[in-house]
């Protein structure tokens, strides 16, 4: 059954960063516990990616030529729904590493800020390190452990975060215990009362529906950004409106420049419409994709 849904949803998903174009050289293969690590190196793109030739997406990319200039535009738009919503964060939550270009860019332009980054394989901060120019230290910490794992714990624990951010995927998709109003209910846990969520997700997919009522149902009003992905961005204690996000966005116009990034282009994106079906079933633990998928 597990592999019927898993099988359906390589078919329905569209998916976020196309494949490559034609064969990049290979530069690394690790096969990890949870995956295949992948680097390939096109031209001065070099991407992270879980299946042979990126067919299925690309986990993370940087253009060797000009290291800080983002690669892909899900990166831009997470980047402004941490930036122009809220005072600067100083204390930052982000559940997958992938190469690590959100992680690093926030620290250069929050130098004040201490980053916590939930990996669940060693193989993906291996990489990121040897291929990709991350490097923890005392402000950039890792912790090798499941997602979900770490948010419960840290809510039990009463830690808070000015800024989550979910950007955890594997080969196909969010992990599903990841998608779910049970798991969002703790990240908000650790958003205190105004904490900012910002989400990558898919643009278009058969879960589309169902993440947004999902969204809705544990933090009401939302932001999207879409492009070839869906990023959705939310603040305890109310949204920002337009006159807040161009003012905050304005203090980074240089910043976002030098890893070419149009502060403009991506506060265009920010939209409060709904463009979902507002019926659709809420993802819970017991209500997975697995069973949407097979009804």
């Amino acid at each position: 059954m597990k592999s019927t849904w898993r099988a359906a949803l390589l078919v329905l998903l569209t998916l976020a960063g196309a494949g490559l174009a034609h064969a990049a050289d290979l530069l690394s293969s690790e096969r990890s516990l949870y995956r295949d690590v992948l680097i390939y190196q096109d031209g001065s793109e070099r991407c992270m990616c879980f299946t042979r030739q990126c067919r299925i997406g690309r986990q993370s990319c940087v253009d060797m030529s000009n290291p800080k200039r983002f690669a892909l535009n899900y990166t831009r738009m997470m980047l402004g729904g941490a930036l122009f919503t809220a005072p600067p964060p100083r204390r930052i939550l982000i559940v997958g590493l992938g190469g690590g270009t959100l992680p690093m860019a926030l620290a250069e332009m929050l130098p004040e800020a201490s980053i916590d980054v939930v990996e669940i394989d060693p193989a993906v901060t291996r990489a990121a390190k040897r291929f990709f120019s991350f490097k923890d230290g005392p402000r950039m910490r890792v912790f090798e452990e499941d997602g979900r794992v770490y948010v419960k714990r840290a809510g039990r624990n009463g830690e808070r975060y000015d800024l989550v951010m979910l950007d955890a995927f594997d080969h196909e998709y969010i992990p599903e215990h990841l998608l779910t109003r049970e798991f969002l209910q703790e990240v908000r846990v650790l958003l205190g009362d105004r904490g900012v969520l910002v989400a990558n997700t898919f643009s278009s997919s058969q879960l589309y529906d169902h993440e947004s009522t999902t969204y809705a149902d544990v933090f009401g009003t939302f932001y999207n950004l879409k492009r070839e992905n869906r990023v959705i961005v939310t603040r305890m204690g109310g949204l920002p409106d337009a006159a807040e996000l161009e003012e905050r966005s304005r203090a980074y116009d240089s910043a976002l420049k030098s890893h070419g990034v149009d502060r403009l282009g991506v506060l265009a994106l920010f939209s409060k419409a709904r463009d979902w079906n507002p019926t659709a079933r809420v993802l819970t633990d017991q209500f997975s994709p697995a069973n949407l998928l097979n009804r």
